[in-house]
C-alpha cells in the first residue's frame, strides 16, 4: 500500500501543475510565486486581484489540509529574527536570480527554458551545500 504522503505529495504537484497551467492558458502569466507576491506590491490596480486569489489559494490550500489531516508536519528550525533573514535572503536571491523555484523549477522547466535549467540546477546545488555545512560542519 502506498504511504499517505506519497499520495498527498502526487495530489498536491498535480494541483500545483494545473494551476501553473490554468494560469499561463487563461491569464498568459508564470506561476513563479515571488513575481505574483511582488506585483501584488508593485503592479498595476487592475492586475493585482489574481495575485491576491493566488496567493490566499496557497494559504488556502495549506489550510484545508491541516483542517483534513488534523495539522500540518512542520517543524520550524528557525524563528524570530532568524527567520525573517531567511525570508529576506530569500526575497533578495529570487530577484538576482530573476525567479523562484516555482518559476524556474515547475514552469521555466516545462518550457525548456535553458536558463530555468541553470537556475533550477543552481538552486539544488546551493540547496545540497546548505544542508551538509548547517548539518555537518556549523552544527
Amino acid at each position: 500500500m502506498v504511504e499517505a504522503n506519497v499520495v498527498g505529495g502526487i495530489i498536491g504537484g498535480g494541483l500545483i501543475g494545473l494551476a501553473s497551467l490554468m494560469l499561463l492558458a487563461l491569464n498568459g502569466r508564470i506561476a513563479g510565486v515571488s513575481g505574483i507576491v511582488g506585483g501584488i506590491l508593485t503592479g498595476s490596480a487592475g492586475d493585482r486581484w489574481w495575485r491576491a486569489a493566488f496567493v490566499v489559494g496557497l494559504i488556502a490550500g495549506a489550510e484545508v489540509y491541516a483542517l483534513a489531516r488534523g495539522g500540518l508536519p512542520l517543524h520550524l528550525q528557525a524563528q524570530g529574527l532568524g527567520l525573517i533573514a531567511a525570508g529576506l535572503l530569500v526575497g533578495i536571491g529570487t530577484r538576482i536570480g530573476s525567479g523562484c523555484t516555482s518559476g524556474h523549477g515547475v514552469c521555466g522547466l516545462a518550457r525548456l527554458s535553458p536558463r530555468s535549467l541553470v537556475a533550477t540546477l543552481t538552486f539544488i546545488i546551493v540547496a545540497v551545500i546548505t544542508v551538509f555545512l548547517s548539518r555537518h560542519v556549523f552544527s
